[in-house]
């Protein structure tokens, strides 16, 4: 009698099986944690764009906060204007980065005395669950819910993300 070399087909598709309900464990915490990370980005993002806010009207106070997000940016090499102030990256500029849709308006004046600015996810609770606003006074803010505060007065009734 010969002895077996290899795998049976019944080990093989006990071994594919167990690696399916591994995969089935797994993927849906590496979804949740990719939000999470979005997340943490658009956060990370809103601030930059408060910083760069403040920055552009320290730099041109005759124009004042800067009007979008294309404003601030501006392509490398990139030469510092009040139309293109080279003060946030390209991808920030585009108004999409890390599942989230950002954008940024400068109100009143000229010069502009205010700005508003918000990230909400591309998908909802695919890229993210909570969308985020800011406006000159610094804080961001959170919305549980996803939805994009449609002014700066809505931005202002949500609570800050970190009390």
């Amino acid at each position: 009698m010969r002895k077996q070399k290899g795998f049976s087909l019944i080990e093989l598709l006990i071994v594919v099986a167990i690696i399916l309900i591994i995969a089935a464990i797994a993927i849906p915490n590496l979804l949740r944690a990719r939000m999470a990370a979005n997340e943490a980005s658009a956060v990370a993002s809103i601030r930059t764009i408060n910083t760069a806010m403040v920055t552009y009207d320290s730099s041109y106070p005759d124009v004042g906060f800067a009007n979008s997000l294309a404003v601030l940016g501006g392509v490398a090499p990139c030469t510092p204007s009040s139309t293109t102030a080279c003060l946030i990256d390209s991808v920030l500029a585009s108004g999409v980065k890390s599942g989230y849709n950002f954008a940024a308006v400068g109100a009143g004046g000229p010069p502009a005395v205010q700005y508003y600015t918000t990230a909400t996810p591309v998908t909802l609770n695919q890229t993210g669950t909570l969308s985020f606003c800011s406006f000159e006074d610094g804080v961001v803010r959170a919305d549980p819910t996803g939805a994009p505060a449609g002014s700066e007065a809505a931005c202002q009734a949500l609570n800050p993300l970190y009390n």
